[in-house]
């Protein structure tokens, strides 16, 4: 049983796609994950990303804050390498939604107007992900063909 949730969770399509999506999403995953986390590429830090979130009513800002910039820069990281794909996928799924929902569906689909177009996009590929597994050159298909 314990072996079939592991095989279901490392499975994998052989196929490159997954690679063309999993790179670029990772690095920007874990940017905006070290935004809030670090305060590096200009972001705001740990304690002014509590802050926001606690203004946006997600409480306990510090714990949200924690949750989100944590889940983008390690689930981006796992994208990256191509490791723990699908539960990483999920994080960033919810991560993304929540973003959309809590912060910019009230301006409109636009980028220009903080909308949530960019949002959305990190959302499908998450998803894409999540369905498809890492891909032929991964951690995790190496992993699954040692099981």
């Amino acid at each position: 049983m314990q072996t079939s949730l592991i095989n279901r969770i490392l499975s994998t399509h052989e196929s490159f796609s997954p690679l063309v999506l999993r790179v670029p999403t990772g690095i920007i995953f874990m940017a905006h994950g070290a935004q809030k986390l670090f305060g590096w590429f200009g972001g705001n830090g740990l304690e002014a990303t509590a802050q926001g979130m606690a203004s946006m009513g997600l409480e306990p800002g510090y714990l949200m804050a924690l949750l989100a910039g944590g889940g983008e820069f390690f689930g981006g990281l796992a994208l990256l390498l191509g490791l723990l794909v699908r539960p990483a996928a999920v994080v960033l799924s919810i991560a993304m939604l929540v973003a959309i929902f809590a912060v910019h569906i009230g301006n409109g689909l636009f980028m220009s107007n903080n909308g949530y177009e960019f949002a959305l996009s990190l959302l499908t590929i998450s998803v894409s992900l999540l369905i498809s597994g890492a891909g032929r050159i991964s951690i995790d298909r190496s992993l699954a063909h040692k099981l």
